[in-house]
């Protein structure tokens, strides 16, 4: 039998067809061609629209047929999405908006705001953090600054749930996407309807809430045909990007730990207590397999400004160059230049506010520039520490929560398709690395399986998954990465 994954980034949207028989994935397809772009109407906010996504997915499937795959074949269909998105719609299911993404930074104060208003210790209780900068204070600006469009307003969802409207006509969410929003009550297990209240936005607005996995919606006979899938098929699977690719990784129990580089870095470890940082620099949020008899929570650190600050070295290297740049000739580059890019410090934090500094604005930029010294493989050399220890400094906030484990599992992509970020990331952290060949993609596609019911549990699932490449640390690297690490940190400048 075969599943279809999609895994909607603000990059890129990767498509996976999934033979769950084999265990393998039969064919993968990226579009577009060139990152999508990220429109920024004003400094710190960050916006795409949804008609887009949608249509780069119709893309993706024309796509997956022309390599051969007969689309009717597909039994069930699995979404991963970026996270923490507000998509606003009409009662036809229309954005009314474009969508204000997790990177935009404008709802900051209206979190603060609400914070404040609804209580810290009531927030840390039932939320296990600040609204911050999540999906329902992005919805209060709307309200606020935008009330003819809030008005027009009948149904709010993250990122996912719009591609799984636009393939069912059926507007849903899920409980993993209420708690990435911020508005799950996580004692209690519903809707946080108090908070909801006391912002003054309208619990009706919240659409029908289904579990990660299970047979959420039929797709649309209509749709069924303009795509040429086959009219029983179902989403059967929904979950926000880290959350699933912690999933991808058949990171499920307490104690395990999954990481990705891609626009942003994250660092992903599973709880089995109700955990939270005081300060909210580390979020919390229900993991696809939290149930009532066995809790799973994902205690998350988010970079900004990680493949998105590559992406913009690629950008200005190829327009220097006036031919384009691959990212494995700035893999080439890093590994040119030795520990330390000559006393070159790189602070990845260009793209929005950054949870690990409170949702405030920190210096980002390059120090230390000396135009006779250093060449471009040095800036790409320092990118590429300056992420790992923005990831390291959000890790030791994890470590001081209780987070513990000595093996992080990553898919081999994006930044750590390098070896010099491998060998960065392994010394810095002082952990074990395990990579493995899966996506996304292909991880939604593998919960669309287990949502369908084709596996009897998880452990059937994952199989099949192999390690291809471990990395640990040396004693003499991880002590030259400790006093680099000491001296980037003195650098950090957070504003006031």
């Amino acid at each position: 039998m075969k599943f279809l994954g999609i895994d909607l980034g603000s990059s890129s949207i990767k498509l996976s067809v999934f033979d769950a028989e084999k265990g393998t994935e039969v064919v993968a397809v990226t579009v577009p061609e060139n990152e999508m772009e990220i429109q920024a109407p004003k400094f710190g906010w960050a916006e795409q629209d949804p008609e887009l996504w949608w249509s780069y997915v119709k893309q993706g499937l024309s796509g997956i047929a022309q390599k051969g795959i007969n689309l009717k074949e597909i039994q069930a269909i699995g979404i991963a999405y970026q996270m923490h998105g507000l998509v606003v719609t009409d009662e036809h299911l229309n954005p009314i908006r474009p969508s204000i993404i997790w990177c935009d930074s404008r709802a900051v104060e209206a979190g603060r705001e609400a914070f404040d208003k609804y209580g810290p210790e009531k927030c840390l209780q039932e939320l296990l953090g600040s609204p911050g900068n999540f999906t329902a204070s992005k919805l209060k600006w709307v309200r606020e600054q935008e009330p003819d469009v809030y008005q027009k307003i009948r149904h709010i969802m993250l990122p996912g749930d719009f591609i799984a409207a636009r393939l069912t006509r059926v507007p849903q969410t899920s409980q993993s996407g209420l708690s990435e929003a911020a508005l799950w009550n996580f004692p209690e297990g519903r809707l946080a309807t108090e908070l909801l209240k006391s912002m003054g936005l309208d619990a009706e607005l919240v659409p029908e809430i289904v579990p990660n996995f299970g047979k959420q919606a039929t797709i649309h006979p209509e749709v069924a045909a303009e795509l040429g899938l086959n009219n029983e098929v179902s989403v059967t699977y929904r979950a926000g990007d880290q959350p699933n690719n912690a999933f991808s990784l058949n990171v499920l129990e307490p104690g395990e730990i999954a990481t990705t580089a891609g626009t942003s870095a994250v660092v992903y470890s599973v709880s089995d207590e109700n955990v939270y940082d005081k300060e909210s620099r580390i979020n919390t949020f229900l993991h696809v397999n939290n149930s009532e008899k066995a809790r799973r929570n994902g205690v998350m650190l988010c970079i900004n400004g990680s493949g998105i600050s590559y992406q913009w070295l690629r950008k200005l290297l190829s327009a220097a160059t006036s031919e384009p740049v691959s990212y494995e000739f700035l893999n080439q580059q890093a590994a040119s230049v030795g520990p330390g890019s000559e006393q070159l410090l790189f602070y990845p934090f260009g793209n929005g506010v950054e949870r690990i500094f409170q949702n405030k604005k920190a210096n980002s930029g390059i120090e230390n520039l000396n135009f006779n010294l250093h060449k471009p493989a040095h800036i790409v050399r320092a990118a590429s520490e300056g992420i790992v220890f923005a990831m390291n400094y959000g890790f030791e906030v994890m470590k001081d929560l209780g987070v513990q484990g000595n093996t992080i599992k990553a898919g081999k992509a994006n930044l750590f398709l390098s070896p010099t970020f491998r060998e960065i990331f392994v010394n810095t952290t002082q952990t074990n690395l395990k990579l493995y060949n899966t996506s996304g993609a292909e991880g939604a596609a593998r919960g669309a399986a287990c949502g369908f019911g084709y596996y009897k549990n998880m452990n059937e699932a994952f199989s099949n998954l192999k390690v291809v490449e471990s990395l640990e640390p040396e004693s003499q690297l991880i002590e030259q990465y400790a006093e680099l690490y000491e001296i980037w940190k003195q650098g950090i400048k957070i504003e006031k």
